[in-house]
């Protein structure tokens, strides 16, 4: 008999806050965390316009010394990790063997490599730093996480693109019902708010440029969208089997209850147009969940504001929900914080927890004239309501989709 596994402990870091009050406060006020990039010069660039993460203090959640070896996507990881796991309330003494980590990230220490790129070229190799490697490995997050918390359980990091916090909620949900872990800290983090990916992006045409109205660039299902904006951040679960959580009385705030994971294997960056393997994966880990689509209120969606895909997986809910799809809340949180490419995923599980628990979905701002069917029930304004069970996609460059089932803990 498979384990449950439930989730004891959260933790963020995003444009629209570094703690789960301030970005729960901000979810519901619709605060969009999107502005002119402040980091680095932006003029030689089509794209000004970002989600940064703001007032981040790195020596809060770690030493000094520690964080300069640490590239920025480590340091948000760390720092999410923190605050899950104190909110979790768990110690790990004891433990540590039955403690697993995956935290990924689609493209690791990105603004170490360009920083140290530079260095070389303009001082030579042996000005390269020697933490150059550790930095930019996109395992490092997960390591780190498991060297400052002394854990020894299963520790790896899968690499899937937008989809890969998403994959790593759902492997390490897997690690604990087959009994190979009792704790696993998931997630993902991102930080490549930099020039050569913004270049990188532009060119592929995927990126919004709407740089005179950053606040309104993010438009998940708009008929005017352009494309998506970049973001940075992480987020961080702590997920534990349900008798480990409940014998060490742990206050349970959501279930894992089903996941599933496909390819479309059809392009490089597209979506199917028909939404085969979307809808199959919603398919799957409904079914995964025992749930039927009649106990499923809301679903977050991966929409980050491109044209091809918010259609897609408007086409994917429908394929799933048939004639429900007029009952069921359906947004996207890349309206307020940008897309964080590989942090996105847990970022948008966070919001949807935080959402289901205090019964309210948040509005879509810069939902102005909806293109799609209008008999979907996208929310334009916060709205209260009853939330039992939750369904959360992210899809990937490489065609990669995964979806979850989360629900209430009964």
């Amino acid at each position: 008999m498979k384990k449950r596994v439930v989730v004891t402990g959260m933790g963020i870091v995003s444009p629209i806050g570094n703690s789960l009050s301030d970005y729960a406060k901000n979810l519901k006020n619709m605060e969009i965390g999107i502005d002119r990039i402040s980091s680095f010069d932006t003029s030689n660039l089509p794209v000004k316009i970002a989600a940064e993460v703001k007032d981040f203090k790195p020596e809060e959640y770690m030493d000094k010394k520690l964080a300069k070896r640490l590239d920025r996507f480590s340091q948000f990881a760390l720092a999410a990790a923190r605050q899950a796991v104190e909110m979790s309330g768990i110690s790990f003494e004891g433990i540590e063997e039955r403690v697993g980590v995956l935290v990924s990230s689609g493209m690791g220490g990105f603004l170490t490599l360009s920083e140290q790129n530079d260095v070389l070229k303009e001082r030579g190799p042996e000005r390269v730093s020697p933490f150059l490697i550790p930095m930019i490995l996109i395992n490092m997050a997960s390591g780190v996480i498991a060297m400052e918390f002394g854990l020894k359980g299963p520790n790896f990091t899968p690499v899937s693109a937008c989809a890969t916090s998403v994959h790593s909620i759902a492997l390490g949900s897997m690690l604990i019902r087959h009994g190979y872990a009792d704790v696993v800290l998931v997630g993902g983090s991102e930080a490549t708010i930099a020039p050569l990916p913004i270049a990188g992006f532009a060119s592929m045409k995927a990126l919004s440029t709407r740089n005179d109205e950053p606040k309104k660039a993010s438009r998940p299902f708009d008929k005017l969208r352009d494309g998506f904006v970049m973001g940075e951040g992480a987020g961080v679960l702590v997920l534990e089997s349900e008798d480990f959580a409940k014998n060490r009385g742990a206050k349970i705030i959501a279930e894992i209850k089903g996941f599933a994971m496909n390819d479309d294997a059809h392009h490089f960056s597209a979506p199917d147009p028909e939404a085969r393997g979307s809808s199959k994966a919603m398919r799957m880990a409904i079914e995964d969940s025992g749930i039927l689509t009649e106990d499923i209120d809301y679903v977050s969606c991966h929409a980050t504001s491109t044209p091809a895909g918010d259609e897609v997986e408007l086409k994917a809910i429908e394929n799933v929900f048939g004639d429900r799809v007029r009952n069921i809340f359906v947004n996207s949180t890349k309206t307020l914080t940008g897309h964080l490419l590989g942090a996105a995923g847990v970022v948008e599980t966070i919001a949807a927890i935080i959402q289901m628990n205090n019964g309210f979905v948040h509005g879509m701002p810069n939902l102005e004239e909806l293109d799609g069917p209008d008999y979907f029930n996208i929310p334009r304004k916060t709205t209260e309501t009853n939330i039992r069970n939750f369904v959360k996609n992210s899809f990937g460059f490489g065609g990669h989709n995964a979806s979850l089932v989360v629900g209430r803990y009964e």
